[in-house]
């Protein structure tokens, strides 16, 4: 690890700008604590199910795996700054229903689980907009610092959150928790709508939605690193929500109420906050893959604990160690995945990973649900718990890496941005590509494996298709095509190209004999009857 001192874990908050958007992430995660926790609690009084109850976090999570790539394509191609605003009159407007309802006591378990749909859905619009803002109001090296600020918000919320809510729950109502969500929610609309955002500079019509939601999927299914990323975020989530989900029943078995359901919640965040601030100093002697590593087994030892525990202070602890191992290992995870995407497919990409997240926490609720729901609350929790080292170690090869993050930063080398004769319309296309490569016939398998990094890049880029082709009659000579979808997309993926890039194609120019460079011709399709 480089011995460069790190910066300060509260350096971001020193920028006036992620410090407003900061509160306003603050404020919207307790919104949706508060929410959690009222719907949660409240469903207990609704129904005795244990399905029904876990159902209430599966009912929070799953829109974003539903809209999750629909909403980071828009964050990508709209004005963010007003996008992550509505999002916010949306948790507003769902929260002023519920709380209606629950005066006129017209909810059921069924329209309860409806509701906490369509709050989740305000959460999955919001999440990939403010992932992809971060790295573009701090520098690079404070990066790091950033999102486990974003942590410790996260966590603050869910230390805030629970004991608002648990307070006016036991004092109050439901009702008065989705009337100070409202508030809150319009709070955190106001702090966004003062930031001014710079819009990014580019001569070219704005993205297709259909076309950026291709594009940024195919971006992320043509990364090693975020597949690498996906598949962890999803078996780690899968097992730790179990703890989450379940832990209302967990409170009800320890013989409390709705103040021993705040209190575990508000340990855990306080476990995940006291880590966050020491992740930046962490970082410089642990890699990502044992964070993630000690993370996975520290949360399952310490969820066994808190779910066999007889008394509430034996499982008060055990909830904070698991706030920090669940802190430690999905900053880990985020900070590689926010490493492995450039700022134009930022948000797309954060909200593919935001899917396998929730699409692993929606899918542990449901099943440990089902399982406590046919066994008991410890035995499911403890199953899941053992999940956790079993998937560990049947994926111990995978690696998020750490060391050597490429540098997405934009570039723009000259004599690539195509001249062409005659200009043609912006949607004339698809567009195909050649470039001829004449290279040492002895080194062709050095070649072919440049050429396999430039074929997932062309593709993270946005192209259609790509291949690679061998002259039978001259030795060492390659014709590289591949082909956009149109004109616009051509020139748009100029646009796309980083510092990274570049120095993939030095390292195919390395290949080239002779003192002209390769050879690039570009066609336009035409239509045949």
């Amino acid at each position: 690890m480089s011995d460069a001192a790190p910066p300060s874990s509260l350096a971001p908050l020193k920028g006036p700008v992620f410090r407003m958007l900061w509160l306003a992430w603050l404020a919207a995660n307790v919104t949706m604590w508060m929410n959690d926790v009222a719907a949660a609690w409240l469903m207990t009084s609704l129904t005795d199910s244990a399905v029904m109850v876990a159902l209430v976090q599966a009912a929070s999570t799953l829109p974003v795996f539903v809209l999750g790539l629909p909403s980071g394509a828009l964050a990508d191609i709209v004005d963010r700054r007003k996008y992550f605003a509505v999002t916010q009159l949306w948790v507003a407007s769902v929260a002023l229903v519920l709380c209606v309802l629950a005066i006129a006591d017209g909810l059921s378990a069924p329209l309860l689980l409806a509701l906490t749909f369509a709050n989740g859905i305000g959460m999955a619009m919001r999440w990939p907009v403010f992932a992809a803002i971060v790295p573009e109001v701090v520098p690079r090296p404070e990066l790091p610092a950033a999102l486990a600020l974003n942590g410790v918000a996260m966590n603050m919320s869910r230390v805030i959150g629970p004991v608002v809510a648990g307070t006016l729950l036991a004092g109050a109502g439901s009702e008065f928790v989705f009337a100070l969500n409202a508030v809150l929610s319009v709070v955190a609309f106001v702090l966004i709508l003062r930031w001014q955002s710079q819009r990014r500079a580019s001569a070219l019509p704005g993205e297709r939605f259909v076309g950026a939601m291709r594009v940024g999927l195919q971006h992320v299914m043509q990364s090693p690193r975020m597949r690498v990323v996906l598949v962890r975020i999803f078996l780690f989530f899968l097992q730790s929500t179990s703890l989450t989900a379940l832990l209302p029943l967990v409170a009800r078995g320890l013989g409390g109420g709705a103040g021993t359901f705040t209190l575990l919640l508000a340990a855990m965040g306080a476990g995940a906050i006291a880590t966050a601030l020491y992740l930046p100093r962490l970082r410089q002697e642990v890699g990502r893959d044992e964070f993630v590593r000690w993370g996975t087994l520290t949360h399952a030892a310490a969820s066994i604990a808190a779910a066999l525990s007889p008394t509430l202070w034996l499982s008060v602890p055990a909830m904070m160690v698991a706030g920090m191992a669940w802190i430690a290992t999905a900053n880990s995870l985020t900070l590689a995945a926010q490493m492995a995407l450039p700022n134009w497919v930022r948000a797309r990409g954060m909200s593919v990973y935001q899917m396998a997240l929730m699409g692993g926490s929606a899918a542990g609720a449901a099943l440990w649900g089902q399982v406590a729901g046919l066994t008991s609350v410890p035995t499911s929790i403890v199953c899941a718990a053992v999940a956790g080292p079993v998937a560990l170690f049947a994926t111990r090869r995978l690696s998020v890496g750490g060391s050597e993050d490429e540098d997405f930063s934009p570039a723009r080398p000259s004599g690539l941005v195509p001249v062409p004769a005659v200009e043609p319309n912006p949607d004339d296309g698809p567009v195909m590509v050649t470039v001829e490569y004449l290279i040492d016939p002895t080194r062709s398998a050095d070649f072919h494996a440049v050429m396999q990094d430039t074929r997932r890049a062309r593709l993270r880029q946005g192209v259609l298709s790509w291949g690679l082709f061998r002259d039978a009659a001259v030795p060492g000579r390659y014709i590289e095509y591949f082909l956009d979808e149109s004109w616009v997309e051509h020139l748009r993926r100029h646009e796309r190209f980083t510092i990274a890039d570049a120095g993939l194609r030095e390292r195919r120019l390395e290949f080239h004999l002779g003192d002209e460079p390769p050879r690039v011709q570009r066609y336009l399709g035409e239509v045949t009857e």
